[in-house]
């Protein structure tokens, strides 16, 4: 009021007193009430309605569904697509569900037929069957493949393994391959899950077993190996009984030969004599060698002859 008083000095009390009262207090938040709820209350509500507005609307992504929750009726059944759809604000709430395939990996330690102990692991590819979202949300939930799947697995994998022998598994793993898949697509099909593929990735046995699989292998190589033996030892018998007729044979029929005519001697002497020397012409080395290195007597021989032509 003195720093206002020193401002309007030497004005008349009148106009003092009414420029002094444009700075009372009261009437300056008086002022202020009055102009400032309408602003306070047109922010409360446009907040109010931006708050209604991001909550009654929401967003499917690629790869996804969603049903809708309702607090007066549960869970509908309609499903929704990836997109931005409507709800209702706190009466309604948006559940969303991954409908992509998402691959499970499950081991099981199991008796084959032959009570041989069997570690096997099973992957398969699932995802929840779009038609039955509602059902699955009031039976399982969103984590409907963590409860279900381990189970029904293990039971598969258990009661098609017992069927086959542990051989069996081995020799026929397409068969047992499919009607495993084929269990399993049944049993899940019962919770909404459908299973686009279903592989045996490991198949091993007990240390024992695969032990005595490789001696039994081992075995019949060598029995294998034997059998070859004995079969190469008699052809070679065959061999030699057919070498020695032939021999035999051939002996016969040089003696009726000579028998028959005394110069086949000399001839074979010339055939072995052109042999002789077709082989030494081959040579590097010159050589001269007589009738007798050849085998070929001429004069013993003419003489022979003679005499056997006078007997």
């Amino acid at each position: 009021q003195d720093f206002a008083r020193q401002q309007f000095c030497g004005l008349t009390p009148a106009k003092e007193k009414q420029e002094m009262s444009r700075f009372n207090i009261g009437e300056l938040l008086q002022r202020v009430a009055t102009t400032g709820t309408p602003l306070v209350a047109g922010a409360g509500v446009l907040a109010g309605g931006g708050w209604l507005v991001s909550k009654s609307m929401y967003t499917v992504d690629a790869g996804h569904m969603s049903v809708k929750y309702n607090r007066l009726s549960g869970v509908g059944s309609q499903t929704y697509r990836e997109g931005l759809h409507l709800l209702v604000p706190w009466f309604e709430r948006a559940i969303v569900f991954d409908v992509r395939a998402r691959p499970h990996t499950m081991t099981s330690l199991t008796g084959s037929r032959d009570l041989q102990m069997v570690n096997i692991s099973l992957r398969a590819l699932c995802r929840p069957d779009t038609t039955a979202l509602p059902r699955i949300y009031r039976s399982l939930g969103l984590d409907f493949d963590e409860k279900v799947l381990p189970s029904i697995i293990n039971e598969v994998l258990k009661s098609v393994v017992a069927q086959y022998n542990a051989s069996q598994l081995i020799t026929q793993r397409e068969l047992v391959s499919r009607t495993i898949r084929q269990n399993l697509i049944t049993r899940a099909g019962d919770f909404g899950i459908l299973l686009d593929d279903v592989a045996i990735t490991h198949l091993n046995f007990s240390p024992e077993y695969e032990k005595a699989v490789e001696s039994k292998q081992v075995a019949q190589q060598q029995a294998e190996r034997a059998k070859f033996l004995v079969t190469k030892a008699e052809e070679e018998k065959k061999k030699c009984i057919i070498h020695a007729e032939g021999e035999k044979e051939s002996a016969r029929m040089i003696g009726d030969a000579i028998k028959a005519n005394p110069g086949f001697v000399e001839l074979r002497k010339i055939s072995v004599a052109k042999d002789i020397s077709a082989l030494l012409a081959k040579s590097a080395n010159r050589m001269v060698l007589s009738t007798e290195s050849l085998m070929m007597s001429l004069s013993d021989d003419a003489a022979s002859v003679k005499v056997g032509s006078k007997k």
